[in-house]
């Protein structure tokens, strides 16, 4: 996030885009309503489906999933075209208005509504509230960037929120809801393969040496490695033949489920170190033990970029080390002498290679934590990104077009696919699914389906229904609601038995290789 969460009750209008905060960021969806609620905060949601958070929006959006390049172009065009732009701003600190102008000329409020089935005039009028105000803060989530174009999603989102001048001021901001959690300290620690620690790139010459000289080694390369949805295709082909998989479930969670499956059953050596046996645990050669969130020391990083520490509540069980005690003596058995005395060891480590976290320290830590960057020891930490400057000086405008999502509806699958979480269940189930109480509040799949769709296929509720796409097929329970647009259906991911991911489609965003899980086309018949 470039703004602390506490900037979102000071805010004059928010946008929520592609997250259904009440479900999947409860603590920050309180906030967006105490800020509309008693802050006298406007709020525009956009989500395909008529998702809890609506009931407090000043304005609803409902675009057809896939499309959100084409809504936010045009909200960008009524801006520019009625002159509500923060010009001084974009002539201080931008660069590249005149070609997102061009870019954004052919949105108009009519031909965004037959890209996305917003109506025109709902979509000048959200432009008109967001840019109408002197504070804006955008939240979006994975209803934006799992997608095809989900990076340029992103950049859309960015493009609006210069253009009203919201970057680096108190209670705006562009700020994505972190999907689990510390997935904001494991990006942070190097937890991606083209990246060190504070997102400094492999590739970069300085960045390569810096971290040889620290670890007294020479030759590190400068290639990237592959991400998660790359290593699939890779063992499918034969050119990954081991795979190490720490706390992810992906035999669950991974886009086309049995295309994920064939790779993993391609590998020579499975290793999987979880606190439970998943589904991709059973299927390893061999398991390693780790400890939960309770028992463990360190620090976690939370979606507003605070470095926290944690302490053990609880002791683990008899015998078993810590994860990063695991990292080691496996290290070791390859050869390279990794050895640290304690957690905090490896903190410092980290802080005396990481200009960003240079200044953070566990004595630091010790109370509500600190955000980065953080560059020296009496540094208070950012908790607000770009304030004077952006990183590379001016911000800049990046241009993007609507194209359409790598599958859409035809006369065998007529219907879009979107998937999403439930208040009750967290990702593929792992711990959550084994709470008697949850399970009785959601204890199987369903799909959500709008009750025309249903009448049309003769589902009534609670029907067993199967879900085909071009890649598979699963039975679920229909949930007829009034949450759903006609032409669209919804599945939650949590559930194994009826995994979502055996439907979706594992096509890629060139640049984050992301895979679109959130729109394919399906078919529903009675099962």
């Amino acid at each position: 996030m470039t703004n602390p969460i506490s900037d979102i009750e000071k805010a004059d209008v928010i946008l929520v885009a592609g997250s259904n905060t009440t479900e999947t960021h409860p603590v920050i969806s309180s906030a967006i309503k105490r800020a509309v609620k008693f802050g006298g905060t406007k709020l525009i949601v956009a989500d395909p489906r008529r998702i809890e958070l609506k009931k407090h929006a000043h304005l609803s959006l409902s675009p057809n999933p896939g499309s959100d390049i084409a809504w936010i172009n045009g909200m960008i065009r009524v801006i520019l075209e009625e002159g509500l732009e923060d010009a001084a701003y974009i002539k201080e600190r931008t660069e590249g208005i005149d070609a997102l102008r061009e870019a954004v000329a052919p949105y108009t409020p009519e031909h965004v509504e037959e890209l996305t089935g917003i109506p025109a005039e709902q979509l000048i009028q959200a432009a008109l509230v967001y840019a109408g105000v002197e504070k804006g803060s955008i939240l979006y989530c994975m209803g934006i960037t799992q997608h095809t174009t989900g990076t340029d999603n992103v950049k859309a989102l960015a493009n609006l929120s210069m253009v009203c001048g919201n970057v680096g001021i108190e209670g705006g901001g562009v700020n994505p809801l972190r999907g689990q959690n510390n997935v904001q300290g494991a990006c942070d620690m190097g937890g991606l393969p083209d990246v060190y620690p504070g997102y400094r790139k492999v590739h970069e010459e300085p960045h390569a040496l810096s971290m040889e000289k620290a670890w007294g080694v020479s030759g590190l390369s400068r290639t990237p490695g592959l991400t998660a949805t790359e290593m699939v295709d890779a063992a499918i082909k034969g050119g990954l033949k081991a795979l190490y998989v720490i706390g992810e479930n992906p035999l669950v969670s991974e886009a086309d489920l049995n295309h994920a499956e064939k790779a993993f059953h391609n590998l020579d050596f499975l290793v999987v170190q979880d606190i439970f046996l998943t589904e991709t645990a059973q299927a390893a050669d061999v398991v390693l033990p780790a400890l939960c969130f309770a028992e463990k020391d360190g620090t976690f990083t939370n979606t507003e970029r605070r470095v926290q520490r944690v302490r053990n509540a609880v002791e683990g069980p008899e015998g078993v080390p810590t994860d990063w005690e695991v990292t080691c003596e496996v290290a070791r058995r390859m050869g390279v002498d990794m050895s640290y005395p304690s957690a905090e060891a490896i903190f410092d480590e980290l802080a005396s290679v990481t200009p960003a976290f240079g200044g953070l320290s566990y004595e630091r830590l010790d109370g509500e934590g600190i955000p980065w960057p953080c560059p020296t020891a009496d540094h208070p930490g950012t908790p607000r990104l770009h304030v004077e400057s952006f990183a590379k000086g001016k911000g800049t405008f990046f241009p993007v077009a609507f194209t359409p999502a790598a599958e859409t509806p035809d006369a065998d699958y007529p219907l879009v696919l979107t998937t999403g979480r439930v208040l009750y269940h967290y990702h593929t189930g792992t711990m959550t699914r084994k709470s008697d109480g949850l399970n009785q509040q959601v204890g199987e799949c369903f799909v959500e389906m709008n009750r025309e769709d249903a009448r049309e296929k003769n589902l009534a509720h609670g029907d067993m229904a199967t879900l085909f796409s071009r890649r598979g097929k699963i039975k679920a329970r229909v949930n007829i609601s009034g949450r759903m647009e006609q032409g669209t259906v919804f599945l939650p991911f949590h559930f194994a038995e009826a995994a979502a991911n055996r439907l979706t489609n594992a096509k890629l965003d060139p640049v984050s290789k992301i895979p679109e899980f959130k729109v394919c086309a399906v078919t529903v018949e009675k099962a």
